[in-house]
């Protein structure tokens, strides 16, 4: 009894011993912390890479990488981070202040309906979302062929001979096409272009914008009425018209070439399937967009836009080019074609500065052109055209009078000014949004969604509510397609194979995965370019793209329609002024070449409102980035090129002589921080002081800035102007090329000047058509407005790619200001970090004061072309066997690499790049120890694809082994490219850019 009892009060002991309150300390933040699932390395990680680079901590690091003078003192003043969870909760309830009216306004913007094989198996999807521009095309073989798809739709809808891979929207794709037009004029001294009245009042907006700086002269009126004593280089048309009608422009075009002036037709694309296309009336140039190709409306973007033109032009044609060229086997292999066209090449010879394709929406559009195939593109086109004819016929049944006989899908109707305005409201009670085109008009467009009940819908509203007297039934049993005969398409569309195989879901679906089989992204591995920062785009900053509050907006809805975009537009131009240190942003610009030239506009504007319009000396150091020169030129500047010194910092001396040489002309430096060299240059500030002594505007290229975010601000150092690019700080994906936001951030003495969009309110009340508001009513030559103005529009939508930015408001939110200035910091020691590890084997060309590089370095491959005949080309396409995609080459130094590894790649990804690299190193040590011939050798052969591998005749001095698996990695994990190395020489002389017959076809339907 006595142990027993003994157990019993020992057991009582231990209970009373457990049950005592012990004070805990629990930490209530949220668990799921973004920025930690964000950066890559882990603590111990952070702390084994400062001991290799030789710091004791990331901020002793900082202190030897970013000027101090230039640091920032206090944190971001940011909101604290929010959790994945929370923040979609908060995005929602954002979203959902957006109303979702049927918008029947058109303008080029119209509802659609995405297939979901295409809306999960591509906009879904990181495969296609997060790759990179095809520059390396051995690994990208699957969207340069989506691309091919795309541009030989594009020219057999338009009946011309050639498609660029797409531009940003229609309103800039007539833009670069007047442009080009412009360019190609050879000795003609004519300067004046003529634009219909009848083109859509944004087109006609952004025109008058890039046409004031270049000095064209803008005639807008009545392409019937013309008067043909005045010399023209180009016109433009649209087909058919903003108000709906179809013109016959074949008069027109043949009294313009008659004239020596070219003609250019911003189309309709789907209108296309039953009206004649352009290139068969006489247009030298089709432009247009491509949303309503199973595109979401987005509030404005991002949407591709197309440009087709004649063969003569493709060599001055804006844009990427996809062509058919051939591999080392003689394979058949696409790449893009004429590369040396492009900006980042010529410089300030550039035609146009387009950076960037909007290539993830070209890939869809087209995808949906596969999808439909030529049967179905036609239903689609004659049912929407059906229901207008039904629609039309409604009307004129209850007396109302419609404008046009001959239309595609737009509905014009007249009435008096009380009758619009009522038709007005009680559509807005049907929550329906119809475009006023003038006090007398009124246009309703129709789209793919649109249906019987939804005509019937659209009567109501003319009737006050009362039964319209005929049913929708009877309506649609009436439609028909009315075109006349003389608009109608004779010629066939969509007639290679590629848009007859794959209509049923699953030939659709094997035949998207092949193609993403055929492309690295970063669902492969790390993608290590320089200057372009592919960092993780992470799924909850991705979810909300899909979201119908935010992609089912019309750009010109109502304004209080769009009451949660506002929202999310002035939190994100708040974080964005903070980050920066400029207290104004303008999220007009679409892509970083735009934000470029948008910024030089408000630079001249500044001038000319002192009485400084002669200020037009554009100073841009040697390490500009390839945009620079092309956009200053593009906004009526003149080039005059900066010198840098051996480590790659702006001279100073030069460029004090010359700010004092054009002392009187100065308009901007254009400067990229840190330098497109990879280093911070120590003397900023007084790169900037020289600037503004001599009258200039300093003009920050932003795309660099995750280098500085929560470290130092460009307005706190000078910057008077920079450009932020959202798809690469800010984690906007680069969908294989595409979409692209470039939004602008100014100090305050700028703000006046940045973009305004005439039709950023919307349409209810007030007219979008030929009025004074956008300017179209002008039928004489634009004059220099007598007061200060601000810089016009310079994209199609107010507010551009709308529906991506949240992906930019998300990653801040996620990250808070901690999270930012972690990311930078982390970005700053994976640079070093593999700048450190590969020093002993390919040298580093430049670092800062203290041997420091920024968030990326460039390893001089230069001595290997004599040591062993090995180009930087050859190193890049032996990264691809060991399972890379290749750093930046031959740029912004021709015969170097660049890297940037971004702070989302772990150590492990490092160090698995870094070993490829040391070990590619090995591999040319042969080749200078006489151990592997010069014209065989594993990199002259890269890349290694499984055909090759696997062929039964092997003619190499190394082994199948080495040539597929080079390290252990690969045998775990093996990216197999699909070609071998692409000939661009042949591409470019044999030159063929739409889809290639394919032998043994069945006869396309």
């Amino acid at each position: 009894m006595q142990a027993t009892e003994r157990k019993h009060a020992a057991s009582r002991s231990l209970r009373a011993e457990f049950n005592k309150k012990v004070p805990m300390t629990v930490d209530l933040s949220h668990p799921d912390e973004f920025a930690s699932r964000h950066i890559g390395p882990r603590v111990d990680e952070i702390q084994e890479m400062l001991r290799v680079i030789g710091a004791t901590s990331l901020d002793e690091l900082l202190d030897q990488t970013v000027p101090p003078q230039i640091r920032l003192a206090r944190p971001l003043d940011l909101p604290p981070a929010a959790s994945e969870y929370h923040l979609l909760e908060e995005l929602g309830a954002i979203a959902e202040k957006n109303q979702i009216f049927r918008s029947f306004i058109g303008m080029g913007y119209h509802d659609t309906i995405t297939p979901p094989v295409i809306l999960r198996n591509i906009l879904q999807n990181p495969g296609w979302y997060t790759a990179y521009t095809p520059y390396q095309a051995e690994v990208s073989q699957g969207r340069l062929e989506a691309l091919l798809n795309y541009q030989t739709m594009i020219t057999e809808m338009t009946g011309l001979d050639v498609a660029n891979a797409s531009l940003l929207d229609e309103a800039t794709a007539a833009a670069e096409a007047m442009a080009m037009l412009f360019a190609v004029k050879d000795h003609d001294p004519s300067r004046a272009f003529f634009v219909s009245n009848t083109c859509h009042p944004q087109t006609i907006a952004v025109l008058r914008t890039r046409a004031e700086p270049l000095g064209i002269e803008l005639i807008v009126g009545d392409h019937k009425s013309f008067d043909w004593s005045r010399q023209l280089f180009g016109a433009i048309v649209q087909y058919p018209a903003t108000d709906g009608a179809i013109h016959d422009y074949r008069p027109f075009c043949e009294r313009a070439h008659a004239e020596g002036a070219q003609v250019i037709a911003a189309a309709d694309l789907l209108s296309l399937a039953l009206l004649t296309p352009p290139g068969e009336w006489g247009a030298d140039v089709a432009v247009g967009n491509t949303q309503r190709f199973g595109v979401p409306l987005g509030y404005g973007g991002p949407h591709a836009a197309f440009f087709a033109t004649r063969n003569e032009f493709v060599r001055k044609m804006p844009g990427r080019l996809i062509g058919v060229s051939k591999d080392a086997h003689g394979n058949q292999a696409l790449r893009m074609s004429l590369q040396t066209r492009e900006q980042h090449i010529r410089r300030e010879k550039a035609t146009s500065n387009i950076c960037t394709a909007q290539v993830l929406l070209a890939v869809v559009a087209g995808m949906y052109a596969v999808y439909h195939g030529p049967r179905g593109i036609r239903k689609i086109a004659a049912r929407i055209h059906s229901l207008a004819i039904s629609l039309a016929r409604g009307l004129g049944h209850l007396g109302v009078r419609v404008k046009h006989d001959q239309f595609f899908d737009t509905v014009c109707v007249e009435g008096s000014a009380d009758e619009l305005s009522g038709w007005l409201s009680d559509a807005a009670e049907h929550r329906m949004n119809f475009r006023r085109l003038d006090d007398r008009t009124l246009c309703i467009s129709l789209d793919e969604t649109t249906d019987p009940g939804i005509v019937g819908d659209i009567l109501a509203v003319f009737t006050g509510g009362e039964p319209a007297g005929i049913s929708s039934e009877e309506l649609a049993a009436e439609a028909t397609v009315t075109v006349s005969e003389s608009f109608s398409r004779k010629s066939t569309l969509l007639q290679h194979p590629v848009f007859s195989r794959h209509h049923s879901e699953t030939e659709m679906l094997r035949y998207l995965k092949s193609l993403e089989n055929r492309d690295f992204s970063l669902t492969h591995g790390m993608i290590p370019l320089g200057s372009c920062t592919m960092k993780l785009n992470a799924t909850t900053e991705m979810i909300p793209i899909t979201w119908p509050h935010l992609n089912r907006l019309h750009p010109f809805a109502p304004a209080d329609q769009a009451s949660g975009y506002r929202i999310l537009f002035e939190q994100l131009e708040r974080g964005l002024a903070e980050i920066t240190g400029l207290p104004n942003v303008s999220l007009q610009p679409n892509a970083g070449s735009q934000g470029e030239y948008a910024g030089l506009l408000v630079i001249r504007k500044y001038h000319q409102s002192r009485g400084q319009g002669n200020r037009n000396v554009c100073l841009i150091p040697a390490s500009a980035h390839g945009t620079n020169p092309a956009s200053a030129i593009m906004a009526g500047c003149e080039v005059v090129v900066v010198a840098c010194d051996n480590c790659g910092n702006v001279d100073l001396a030069d460029l004090e002589s010359k700010a004092r040489q054009h002392h009187d002309k100065l308009a901007a430096l254009m400067v990229t921080y840190p330098s497109t060299y990879g280093v911070f240059e120590e003397d900023i500030r007084r790169v900037c002081e020289i600037i503004h002594q001599h009258g200039g505007q300093v003009y920050l290229d932003g795309a660099n800035l995750n280098a500085q975010v929560g470290l130092c601000r460009p307005g706190d150092y000078g910057a008077d102007v920079c450009h932020l690019n959202l798809h690469k700080t800010f984690c906007i994906p680069h969908g294989g090329g595409g979409p692209g936001m470039g939004p602008i951030a100014v100090a305050a003495h700028l703000a006046e000047f940045l973009p305004r969009h005439p039709l950023a309110e919307g349409v209810r009340g007030w007219g979008l058509g030929v009025s004074e508001e956008c300017g179209a009513s002008a039928r004489t030559p634009n004059p220099e407005p007598p007061t200060p103005s601000p810089v016009g529009p310079v994209s199609a939508a107010p507010w551009s790619s709308a529906s991506i930015l949240p992906i930019s408001w998300a990653y801040i939110k996620l990250m808070g200001p901690d999270g930012l200035t972690k990311a930078t910091q982390v970005a700053i020691l994976n640079a070093n970090y593999i700048a450190q590890r590969l020093e002993p084997y390919y040298p580093v060309l430049y670092r800062g004061n203290h041997a420091r590089v920024a968030h990326e370095c460039i390893l001089d491959t230069r001595p290997l072309k004599k040591s062993a005949a090995i180009e930087v080309e050859d190193i890049a396409k032996r990264l691809i066997d060991y399972g890379f995609h290749a750093p930046t080459i031959s740029f912004p130094v021709p015969g170097t690499l660049m890297i940037e590894p971004t702070e989302s790649e772990s150590k492990v990804e490092l160090d698995r790049f870094c070993d490829a690299m040391i070990a590619i190193r090995s591999e040319i040590k042969e080749i200078e120890d006489g151990r592997q011939p010069r014209d065989n050798n594993l990199l002259k052969n890269a890349p290694h694809t499984a055909e090759a591998v696997c062929a039964s005749q092997w003619l190499h001095p190394y082994s199948r082994e080495r040539a597929a698996y080079p390290a252990a990695a690969s045998r775990r994990f093996k990216f197999w490219p699909s070609v071998g190395r692409i000939d661009n020489a042949y591409g470019d002389r044999n030159l063929f850019c739409s889809c290639p017959p394919i032998q043994d076809d069945p006869d396309p339907v």
